[in-house]
């Protein structure tokens, strides 16, 4: 009996696991809908610009584009992510597609932090918790890859 120990969930914990995962998922969502409608105000277009055109990533931005229309394009894909993870009842695999790109949005949130000089402490505070939201995420593209069928990758096998 000591080693085969029933892999049944009780009640709280099927509950549990559900409301986490509902909460972890749709608090990204809701975060990434928040920011994606900020970055339609010229105060967050402002707010972003230093960070652009330090980055590796997003410096192109800012030189083909105003400041405003940078941030709105920003924006728009923040909030078209958002909507796409918050779709895994509907489509699971968007919702996975949608997860991974919010995730590639965090690295590159995150890489602020070593590309942009001179950044204020206090943003820098504020964009840590972006670590937090890159896990989920990332669980989210795993969970809703799995619920949508993706093919399992190989599995090692031992000796």
């Amino acid at each position: 009996m000591h080693g085969s120990r029933a892999k049944t969930m009780t009640s709280l914990q099927k509950w549990t696991a559900a409301a986490g995962e509902a909460t972890a998922r749709y608090s990204v969502v809701l975060f990434f809908l928040g920011f994606g409608l900020a970055k339609f105000t010229h105060a967050e277009a402002v707010a972003i610009h230093p960070l652009l055109v330090h980055s590796p990533f997003l410096f192109w931005l800012p030189g083909l584009f105003d400041q405003r229309l940078s941030s709105e394009i920003i924006g728009v894909v923040e909030i078209a992510l958002a909507l796409m993870m918050a779709s895994r009842q509907l489509t699971p695999r968007i919702s996975a597609i949608g997860s991974y790109g919010i995730a590639a949005s965090l690295v590159v949130t995150l890489s602020f932090l070593i590309t942009t000089p001179q950044l204020d402490p206090a943003l820098s505070g504020y964009i840590v918790k972006d670590l937090t939201l890159l896990g989920v995420a990332l669980w989210s593209a795993g969970e809703a890859s799995r619920a949508a069928g993706s093919p399992s990758p190989p599995q090692e096998m031992s000796a």
